[in-house]
């Protein structure tokens, strides 16, 4: 699939995985403070053209280091509001970002893949059509959750392993959130 051919007109939004994705993942580590906090190279550009493109853009992640322990809800909040900034400075936009502090192990509704903070989302901006939406992101989890919900999946990695697992789950795989800026642009 190519993203051009899906017609993006007025209407459509982008739900965004935040690690991997809009800022670097940290190896078996979270991101507990602002100064983990890492712009993947492109992502200001791309949430620039997201901008113009796209009704409704969400975060949807998952943050078990809340229920670990290893940090705070506030904390978290803290880095998103400063994420949210510089994508503002930067000629971008979030709508809002949603998070589950859940433990993977307890299988809380908030976490991906269930569908629970689609829901919250579709709660807050009810023009959201998940038909209509693009769920990026760079795990298995992601795409599920997409995929539940009717969404195009958009794999955001390197190396696209988990298209080739699960034919059918990835719409399209792009390796950076900037390479599908550009596809969106063409």
């Amino acid at each position: 699939m190519i993203l051009k051919n899906l017609n993006i007109s007025e209407g459509w939004s982008l739900f965004l995985d935040r690690d991997g994705v809009i800022n670097a993942r940290l190896v078996d580590d979270y991101v507990k403070k602002w100064d983990d906090f890492r712009f993947i190279d492109g992502v200001l550009d791309a949430m620039k053209v997201f901008n113009s493109v796209f009704q409704s853009i969400v975060v949807v992640s998952n943050q078990q280091g809340v229920g670990k322990g290893l940090m705070k809800i506030e904390d978290v909040v803290e880095i998103h509001k400063k994420m949210v900034s510089k994508i503002s400075e930067s000629s971008g936009r979030i709508d809002k970002v949603y998070f589950c502090p859940e433990l993977k192990r307890n299988h809380p509704f908030c976490r991906k893949p269930s569908v629970g903070m689609a829901l919250m989302a579709k709660h807050d901006f009810p023009a959201i059509h998940f038909k209509k939406s693009i769920m990026a992101g760079d795990s298995l989890s992601d795409m599920q959750f997409g995929k539940r919900l009717k969404m195009t999946t958009v794999l955001i990695s390197e190396d696209n392993h988990i298209a080739r697992k699960y034919p059918g789950l990835v719409d399209c795989c792009f390796g950076t959130l900037n390479e599908m800026a550009n596809e969106l642009q063409k």
